[in-house]
């Protein structure tokens, strides 16, 4: 017959139970220092290395790009605050300056457009209008990074990937639902950026009555425009994705 511990050894077994929770602790307590050092120490040097090639990431849009996926790395947001990296680069009314023009553009071609853009035209318009005043080059990253301070305006200014290196920015308020993200993704990959009903049901498996019900909310939101006079069935076209667009920015 097995015996019971006694209350002697229960005590001593709780007592050394109490010691390693306490050695845990302290070890997790010193690791969380030693770990809080570190990354004020990798912010420092962060900072550091920000000032010595200040020049180098301002004019070169590659070395800004590889200096912000470095910040991510270690996670460091630049434009989290007013006083984060970017602002010891002078570089803060730099983002400030793109994120204003980004909406100027975006309201300005809010009638043609139905409040979509894609990043690509905003990215010409932009390079196009600042190359008659600054001469600095303006990336793909650059107008991702400048979108970001937009969110103070709440859900009017979202970013939706296309596809590779592929994004829309949306200007008007609202979130785009599901069905509508797989329909806007599924005119990108078009010719002429629009979609029909067979052509929904053919590449997402929709059945007739999903596949309507998003081309209805679609319509009542303006998002796209409707050509009845199509002989097969209706087309609908997301003018932000018209394919002329492009030669048109490059002829005004």
């Amino acid at each position: 017959m097995r015996r019971r511990a006694g209350v002697g050894a229960i005590q001593k077994q709780k007592l050394e139970a109490d010691k390693f929770r306490d050695k845990g602790t302290q070890l997790q307590d010193s690791q969380f220092e030693q770990m809080s050092k570190q990354v004020v120490s990798l912010k420092e040097n962060l900072e550091e290395f920000s000032d010595k090639y200040k020049s180098e990431i301002r004019k070169n849009p590659t070395f800004r790009r590889q200096f912000t996926e470095m910040c991510a790395a270690i996670g460091v947001d630049p434009l989290s605050s007013s006083k984060g990296v970017w602002s010891v680069l002078g570089m803060g009314d730099f983002y400030f300056e793109l994120s204003i023009q980004i909406v100027e553009i975006c309201l300005a071609s809010a009638e043609s457009t139905g409040g979509m853009m894609e990043l690509s035209e905003i990215k010409e318009r932009l390079s196009k209008s600042r190359r008659q005043k600054i001469q600095q080059e303006i990336t793909t990253e650059d107008v991702l990074l400048a979108t970001k301070k937009l969110k103070a305006f709440g859900n009017s200014f979202q970013v939706h990937p296309l596809g590779k290196n592929r994004y829309i920015i949306q200007s008007i308020p609202g979130e785009l639902s599901l069905q509508e993200t797989k329909a806007l993704s599924t005119a990108a990959n078009t010719e002429n950026g629009a979609i029909t009903k067979s052509l929904l049901m053919k590449e997402l498996g929709w059945n007739e009555i999903r596949t309507q019900q998003a081309i209805d909310k679609l319509i009542s939101e303006g998002l796209v425009w409707v050509d009845s006079q199509c002989d097969d069935e209706p087309t609908y076209y997301f003018p932000s994705l018209f394919p002329g667009r492009k030669n048109k920015i490059e002829s005004t």
